[in-house]
C-alpha cells in the first residue's frame, strides 16, 4: 500500500471498523456480526476422499450472511471486491479466472493490472455487471445491506466475515471447493496451521506475569477490541490487548491508554495524516511519553496491508507481531 491519508486506509475498514482494511479448518464460516462461528451447509453430490480433492459438482456453499450457493461447475470469471479475499483468490492460482478487482488490491503484483470495480464496501454497480462474473467475492467492509442491493441486481455476491485465523482457513477452504482448487487451499491452510503452532508452541514459556500488554493502532484514533482477527493475534502471540475489554473496531481513549501502559505499541507504518506518520502522531501526544512502549522504543510498524487484511498472509502478521513483542524469543 502506498502512503496515503488515513481516511484511505479508513474505507478500506470502514464497515467493519466502523459499523473497518487479516484457519482448525472444516468448512466454518462466520455469522455475520456475532463474531461465532458456524459449520455452513456444504453439500456434495458425490462423496469425496481425503486423497481425492477434486471437487465434485453439483457444490453447495452457505456464506456468512446465511446465503446458500449452489455451482454446478466451477466459476470461470471471478470478480473480488475485497482485497483480502483477492489476495486467497491469487494464492489459490487463480489468476486467469479473475475478472476484476477493488480500487484498493494491490498484492499479488498481478491484481494491479485487473480491471477496477470501485471500492470495497460500495463497488460500482455498472462496472460489476459489465464484468458478468460468475460469482462476486466480499468481504469485512461491504455491510449486508449493500450486499443485499447487489443481489437484488441479480449478481451472486459471497460475503466472509473472518473473526479468527480458523474462519480465515476455513474461508480459503470454501474458495478451493468452489474453484476446484482444493488441493491448493489445503497447501496454504497447512502452512497457516503451521505457522500458529510455531508462534503459540515458541510462547509457552512466558508466564502469565510475564505476558506483555499491547497497543495496536490501525489508523489515527483507532484500535480494535475483542472479537476480531487482530485480537486473536495478539493473544496467540502470547500477548494482553490493552483494549480487549472493547468489542470490535474502535475509537481510542486516550486516558484508558495512558493508564493501562502498554509494553509494545503497534501501528501501521505506512499511514500518514497531516504529513506526520502514525508513530509520530502516537508519540506526540499529551502524555504518551510517560507509556513504556514509548519510553522504551516499544513503538513497531507493521504493514497496514497485513494488518487490514485478514486473507492467506495473516500468519505471517501472527509471526510479525510475535517478533514485535518478543524479540528475545522470534530472532
Amino acid at each position: 500500500m502506498s502512503i496515503k491519508n488515513w481516511k484511505s486506509v479508513a474505507s478500506l475498514l470502514s464497515a467493519a471498523a466502523l459499523a473497518l482494511a487479516l484457519a482448525g479448518c472444516g468448512n466454518a464460516t462466520t455469522n455475520e456480526g456475532s463474531g461465532a462461528s458456524q459449520q455452513p451447509a456444504q453439500e456434495q453430490s458425490q462423496e469425496q476422499t481425503t486423497t481425492d480433492l477434486k471437487t465434485q459438482y453439483p457444490i453447495t456453499v452457505t456464506d456468512a450472511t446465511g446465503e446458500t450457493f449452489t455451482f454446478e461447475k466451477a466459476p470461470a470469471k471471478i470478480v473480488s471486491v475485497s482485497p483480502a479475499e483477492t489476495e486467497s483468490l491469487f494464492a489459490l492460482g487463480l489468476d486467469e479466472q479473475i475478472v476484476g478487482v477493488s480500487d484498493f488490491d494491490d498484492y499479488p503484483e498481478a491484481a494491479t493490472t485487473k480491471p477496477k470495480m470501485g471500492g470495497v464496501s460500495k463497488p460500482n454497480e455498472e462496472s460489476i455487471i459489465a464484468a458478468d462474473a460468475d460469482i462476486v467475492f466480499t468481504g469485512i467492509s461491504m455491510n449486508e445491506e449493500a450486499v443485499k442491493k447487489f443481489r437484488d441486481l441479480g449478481i451472486v455476491i459471497f460475503k466472509t466475515d473472518p473473526k479468527s485465523v480458523d474462519d480465515v482457513a476455513n474461508n480459503i477452504e470454501t474458495f478451493g471447493q468452489i474453484t476446484d482448487t482444493q488441493e491448493k487451499a489445503q497447501e496454504i491452510i497447512a502452512k497457516m496451521k503451521q505457522d500458529v503452532t510455531d508462534v503459540t508452541e515458541a510462547v509457552k514459556a512466558v508466564k502469565p506475569e510475564e505476558k506483555k500488554n499491547v497497543y495496536v493502532e490501525f489508523s489515527p484514533g483507532w484500535t480494535v477490541g475483542k472479537g476480531e482477527f487482530m485480537d486473536e493475534l495478539i493473544t496467540l502471540a502470547g500477548g494482553i490487548n490493552v483494549a480487549s475489554d472493547m468489542t470490535g473496531w474502535k475509537p481510542i481513549n486516550e486516558e484508558n491508554i495512558i493508564k493501562s501502559n502498554p509494553d509494545v505499541i503497534l501501528y501501521a507504518n505506512n499511514v500518514m495524516e497531516d504529513n506526520k506518520t502514525l508513530d509520530k502522531i502516537i508519540k506526540s501526544r499529551s502524555g504518551w511519553d510517560q507509556i513504556k512502549a514509548v519510553k522504551n522504543e516499544g513503538v513497531i510498524g507493521i504493514d497496514a496491508n497485513l494488518l487490514s487484511r485478514p486473507g492467506p498472509r495473516t500468519t505471517e502478521l501472527l509471526k510479525e507481531i510475535s517478533k514485535a513483542i518478543y524479540p528475545d524469543i522470534f530472532q
